[in-house]
């Protein structure tokens, strides 16, 4: 558990940041702050919804910041905001630096706690739009192989699916933080700031859904083009069925037991021959003419 202490006069701000605490730990701070049985429950359970929970005595704050490896990588940050003190708990590493540069800038404006709690916000926001710019500019490689003529391969297809598994998953991260930025607005000198936040919470949540709609567009694209191609080949599957009929039909006409007109007589064989060669050539023009072959 790692503590940090620093002094914003003319009182004392305290901020615990505690990377993977025990139950025992967190409890131990909550006996001493006050904090709700309910949100410190939130804590140490994993996988809450981003959200900001009102108590008597404090908000409990969840949030994810987005890493990306070989997907989006999502790091919970959980946080108590109390007058005087800053909570946070995450149970994977996460570099706080940012939030501690800002605090150190001297031109930031007086705040305490609250402009701790904008520091973090503005820092997790920064990591989600970052992390959506990423998949969009990697959407322009399979968008490029996707237009291409007739269907897209399969590998392009399956990472176009993946994008948009990445971005379904990054959206649910993204998706409650305007709303949570907005609601933290207490002080007017803090306005301003929280105000950005939740501008550019709004922007990386519309760049998104862009590429949501973008991914999903090509996609559908795609399956269309697959689908105009599989018509192609079955109508000419049914062109060339249809041409070798009628040789098929003749020749069978032909090499029937009963006697027919030319039986046993090289009449017969050439007849048969130039109905099945005009036969099937003149079909085999017409088809061409309607542009089935």
């Amino acid at each position: 558990m790692t503590t940090r202490r620093y002094v914003d006069e003319p009182g004392g701000v305290l901020w615990y940041d505690l990377d993977d605490p025990s139950d025992e730990e967190l409890r131990t701070l909550a006996t001493r702050f006050g904090l709700h049985p309910l949100a410190v429950e939130d804590a140490l359970q994993e996988h809450e919804r981003p959200k900001l929970d009102h108590y008597d005595n404090h908000l409990f704050l969840n949030v994810y910041a987005v890493g990306f490896d070989e997907g989006p990588r999502k790091t919970e940050i959980s946080a108590f905001i109390t007058p005087q003190a800053l909570i946070t708990v995450h149970r994977t590493p996460f570099d706080m630096q940012p939030v501690l540069d800002r605090w150190a800038d001297g031109e930031r404006p007086p705040g305490g706690v609250d402009f701790l709690v904008y520091a973090l916000l503005d820092l997790v926001v920064d990591t989600q739009y970052r992390i959506a710019q990423r998949i969009d500019e990697a959407m322009d490689s399979v968008e490029d192989r996707m237009l291409g003529d007739g269907p897209a391969p399969r590998d392009v297809r399956r990472h176009g699916f993946t994008l948009r598994r990445h971005l379904a998953a990054l959206r649910r991260a993204v998706a409650p933080m305007p709303e949570v930025a907005r609601s933290l607005v207490d002080s007017e000198h803090l306005k301003p700031y929280y105000r950005d936040v939740e501008d550019h919470a709004r922007l990386a949540l519309d760049l998104i859904e862009h590429s949501r709609t973008r991914i999903t567009e090509l996609l559908d694209d795609d399956l269309a083009e697959q689908s105009n191609e599989l018509n192609v080949v079955t109508r000419k599957l049914a062109a060339w069925a249809a041409i070798i009929a009628i040789p098929t039909a003749l020749t069978g006409y032909f090499g029937q037991n009963l006697p027919y007109p030319g039986y046993e007589q090289w009449s017969g064989f050439v007849v048969s021959t130039v109905l099945i060669v005009l036969s099937a050539g003149g079909l085999y023009l017409y088809l061409k003419h309607r542009r089935w072959m």
